[in-house]
């Protein structure tokens, strides 16, 4: 008779594997790891270059040492939640594709452009995206913060040093003028009777205000749970070193004036100004722990139960699926460097830069001054001081052909003098000025520099596909522009100088002459080593 039992279909087998394994393997605690330090890794080693920018800047700067414990410090925060991951389902999440595109278009555009700084956070921006394509939404908004604490480890902040710089000067000079304690300023020095004092980079606070932001958002979600409460409380970590370096530089000064100028002018200084920051955001802190709100888990309602079973029930991707968001993650992250290495390969210009060819209408000279500017190597400089009469100007002509991350013609590592523990010149002051001459408008970047011998009054501007600008945003728009459209990146730093005395019309005066005479010469000789 017929047997009326149901056939059932049987299940395939993967010869040496078992099907509950392969089933299990993404949604165990191997597997995620697995698939988590891919990740995080794959971004990191198609952008090893970039990755070392970034270590290079924590090894050189005080300021941004922090950066090798932001790593650590959100692998220990998903770490806190792996009970919590364990439980939810890996699968890719395609939409974050076309962002970390977008992240490498970024990096590309950045290295063509030579700003490090864009680079930088376009690839730290493809370690929570390559987390979301790879694992998906419920892991990527389980560890959110985490990945996002990641910008921290990127070093930024210099742009902020000369405003900082003002606020402490003008903070610290109020203060002591308050105080009964007469003071003559020039640019961020200044005098009193006791001595004199210079307000440098090292005291802008910057350091301070990097580390109490990194503190105080990590202990804003850490300790509450309001999104308003911890908005707040990282507004506090950014004014509150502001604040508090204004009175830490006025304490210092009035420490040294009050001794006689023997506290807080060497290394004990720097001493002074650690333990006030200390005590400062230990205040801050304690006072931020009295509105803490503790991270207890609420007890799940019956929709919330409801919605952790379906979760439970959800099965991962298959190991092939998560092997083929791996690839795209490797790809996307990796298309930027490749697409870079076969620009940088064809725009490549073998030609020598051969800048004998400028005849200047002034007679040569011996040098007056022994100043030169810190900036990265160029492929081809001209130094030379002339003289026309009384008035006498040195010119520097950098010109900058094949750049590379290490020696950018625009950079914020390029400065007129030296950092200030080694430099025989300090700035006493820079303006953007605006001049014209035959009726030719000019804006340049006007600095006071100060040393042991005198003062000198030094104009710069760049010089890129055949126009002038004094402001490093416009010329590295106008380096993208002519690397996109010429295929070229040449382009020059012209700094002139000369001596300043109590009159700075008779520096402009001079330096107004020798352009006058020189600029057609300057940009003739510019001119003739452009790419065609």
């Amino acid at each position: 008779m017929p047997d009326d039992k149901p056939t059932l279909p049987q299940p395939t087998i993967t010869p040496g594997v078992a099907p509950a394994a392969i089933a299990a393997l993404p949604r165990s605690g191997a597997g995620l790891a697995l698939c988590l330090a891919l990740a995080l890794l794959l971004p990191l080693l198609a952008n090893l270059a970039t990755a070392r920018s970034i270590v290079a800047i924590w090894n050189r700067s005080d300021t941004f040492a922090h950066g090798y414990l932001i790593l650590p410090g959100a692998l220990w925060l998903i770490w806190q939640q792996r009970a919590a991951l364990a439980r939810l389902p890996l699968r890719p999440c395609w939409p974050a594709l076309p962002l970390l595109l977008g992240c490498a278009a970024a990096w590309l555009l950045a290295q063509l452009g030579e700003v490090q700084i864009v680079r930088q956070y376009a690839m730290v921006a493809m370690l929570p995206l390559a987390v979301l394509l790879l694992l998906g939404r419920r892991v990527a908004r389980a560890i959110a913060f985490p990945l996002l604490f990641l910008v921290f480890a990127v070093p930024f902040g210099d742009v902020f040093i000369p405003p900082l710089m003002d606020v402490t000067a003008n903070a610290t000079i109020a203060a002591l003028r308050l105080s009964g304690i007469p003071v003559l300023r020039e640019g961020n020095t200044f005098m009193i009777p006791s001595g004199s004092w210079s307000v440098v980079e090292a005291c802008s606070g910057l350091r301070y205000l990097i580390s109490s932001l990194t503190l105080g958002s990590l202990y804003a979600w850490l300790t509450y749970r309001s999104r308003l409460r911890q908005a707040a409380f990282i507004a506090l970590a950014v004014l509150v070193p502001i604040a508090a370096n204004a009175v830490r530089a006025y304490g210092i000064v009035l420490m040294g004036h009050l001794s006689g100028m023997t506290m807080a002018v060497g290394f004990d200084h720097l001493i002074y100004g650690w333990v006030f920051f200390g005590l400062v955001i230990s205040l801050l802190f304690l006072i931020g722990s009295l509105w803490r709100e503790d991270r207890r888990q609420p007890l799940p309602d019956a929709a919330a139960r409801a919605r952790a079973a379906a979760t439970a029930a959800t099965p991962s991707a298959a190991p092939a699926r998560l092997a083929l968001a791996a690839l795209a993650v490797l790809l996307a992250a990796g298309a930027g460097p490749l697409a870079a290495g076969y620009l940088e390969r064809a725009q490549f210009n073998p030609q020598p830069v051969r800048l004998d060819g400028f005849q200047a209408a002034w007679p040569a000279t011996a040098p007056f001054a022994d100043w030169q500017p810190a900036f990265a190597a160029p492929a081809a400089q001209l130094r030379q001081s002339y003289a026309a009469g009384q008035q006498q100007v040195g010119l520097t002509l950098l010109y900058y052909r094949n750049q590379q991350p290490e020696r950018p013609m625009i950079s914020s590592g390029n400065r007129l003098t030296l950092d200030a523990k080694n430099q025989a010149w300090h700035e006493a002051g820079s303006a953007l000025r605006q001049e014209s001459l035959q009726g030719q408008a000019l804006t340049v970047n006007e600095t006071v520099l100060k040393g042991a011998n005198g003062r000198l009054l030094v104009w710069r501007w760049y010089a890129i596909d055949g126009r002038r600008t004094a402001n490093d945003y416009v010329g590295k728009l106008w380096a993208l522009r002519q690397r996109l459209l010429r295929g070229s990146d040449d382009g020059a730093v012209l700094l002139l100088y000369t001596p300043l005395d109590e009159q700075p019309e008779t520096a402009r005066a001079a330096l107004r002459s020798f352009v006058a005479a020189n600029l057609a010469p300057l940009e003739a000789t510019l001119a003739a080593n452009a790419r065609p």
